[in-house]
């Protein structure tokens, strides 16, 4: 049986988030795993110099962030990404393949988050490294997270303010009081650089840390959900970033002062629960494992719905296929069914380094397809300076060269995955559209 107009076409709430919501969701998807996840993979590639990884992976983003905000003031639409690529690109292959990497590096983030609230969650039982109970309770929140979003964009923009409060409290807390407990004597040395770390380490920590502000894409993809959002879409992109930042370096610092490097690249995937022991025991423990399970499932409470969102526009827009399945509901809810698939499945397979590694390819390849976008196409329309994207193309380019470099030498599978997997999406994309057109009578273009 077909689906209905009203069944096929996704339902947005214009003006729906306010500019306090807006930030709320994007420095939820960042602090949901970029600090509680990917501070020991950082460290374990740059050594010493990881709180600098950090300040220039925010470097990078906010340079990143200009494309965005320039295209989302100019044409602010819920499923931003998309619509950027469509101003830029046309309706065509590089429009679809590219917004689908983004979406599905956010699934791989969503599947991050949830493996980063086991992981933090399974420390407060004895043996809490078992890996058996690992999947199992980060398919356990993927799903309780898919309920809250079938209540609507209230009832998550609530749920995100009441969880960036309690969260961005709570690492000033973490950081206060380890840094108290140190004396603000570090074990981890910046200069020489603990575990002398090389060029091409260092700039796959950079892509890493990327990775951890990646989630200002989620204030994009809101759109006009957002109140006024030739305003304050831009405004909640820098808002977020700086708050990250902020928080990023001042964990930064704790760590470095209560762990060494052995220590910290060792506890990699629970590094802020083991931070918080030296300084009260048991109970910084419990205390960071708290914080870290706040964190994470608010994170992915944002992140599952601002894809599934990214994923309606893109039905809409005739871009993916759409089967319902007998499911009921409109397009929203079904996109919210194959995010929380997706990102269980990617929880259930691969381990917590794994997942950023893909999500990281991923997302940079994405990146570097808005910018040359907007560096060919969209720069007069929009009033984006070609040297500040030019710049985001060089830096993003070189922060993936080195990144897949490092993970060809230590990881060669997961590089074989992760480029695969993006031929065999823009194959894929290349034949639906092809069916697509033939069936309706039109044809595809690229932007020009």
């Amino acid at each position: 049986m077909g689906e209905s107009e009203d069944e096929r076409q996704a339902h947005y709430h214009a003006g729906s988030l306010s500019l306090t919501a807006t930030v709320a969701l994007g420095t939820g998807v960042m602090i949901g795993a970029g600090i509680f996840a990917l501070t020991g993979q950082i460290a374990e590639l740059a050594g010493g110099l990881f709180p600098v990884a950090f300040v220039l992976g925010a470097i990078v983003s906010g340079v990143s962030a200009y494309s965005y905000i320039k295209v989302a003031s100019a044409y602010p639409s819920a499923g931003g990404i998309a619509m950027i690529l469509q101003k830029a690109y046309g309706r065509s292959m590089t429009t679809a393949s590219a917004a689908l990497l983004m979406a599905f590096s956010m699934i791989i983030n969503e599947s991050l988050v949830a493996r980063t609230f086991a992981t933090y969650t399974m420390q407060l039982f004895p043996g809490g490294n078992n890996e058996v109970w690992v999947p199992v309770l980060a398919v356990g929140l993927i799903v309780v997270a898919f309920v809250i979003n079938l209540a609507g964009n209230a009832i998550i923009g609530t749920a995100s303010n009441i969880a960036a409060v309690l969260k961005i409290g709570g690492l000033v807390v973490f950081v206060a009081i380890a840094l108290a407990a140190s004396g603000l004597s570090w074990k981890i040395k910046m200069w020489p650089p603990a575990g002398d770390p090389g060029v091409a380490g260092s700039a796959g920590a950079i892509a890493l840390a990327i990775l951890a502000f990646k989630g200002f894409t989620t204030i994009t993809n809101s759109g006009d959900e957002v109140v006024n959002p030739q305003r304050n879409v831009g405004r909640a992109i820098v808002i977020s970033l700086v708050i990250c930042l902020v928080l990023y370096m001042g964990v930064s610092v704790a760590v470095a002062s209560s762990m060494s490097l052995e220590e910290l690249v060792q506890a990699r995937d629970y590094a802020l629960a083991e931070a918080a022991r030296p300084a009260i025991g048991g109970y910084g423990k419990v205390f960071t494992v708290g914080l870290a399970m706040v964190a994470t499932a608010s994170g992915l409470l944002a992140s599952i719905f601002a894809v599934s969102r990214m994923l309606a526009m893109l039905t809409d827009m005739k871009l993916i296929p759409h089967r319902h399945f007998g499911m009921p509901g409109n397009v929203q809810k079904h996109t919210l069914v194959y995010t929380v698939v997706l990102a269980a499945v990617m929880a259930t397979l691969f381990d917590l380094t794994r997942i950023a590694s893909i999500g990281a390819i991923f997302y940079l390849v994405m990146d570097i397809t808005i910018h040359v976008g907007v560096f060919r196409h969209l720069h007069r329309d929009v009033g984006a300076s070609r040297v500040v994207v030019g710049g985001a193309i060089a830096l993003d380019g070189a922060a993936l060269g080195a990144f897949v470099w490092v993970k060809t030498v230590s990881d060669p599978l997961i590089v074989g995955i992760s480029l695969g997997a993006i031929v065999l999406i823009t194959l894929l994309e290349r034949v639906f559209l092809w069916r697509v057109d033939a069936e309706s009578g039109e044809e595809g273009h690229e932007g020009g």
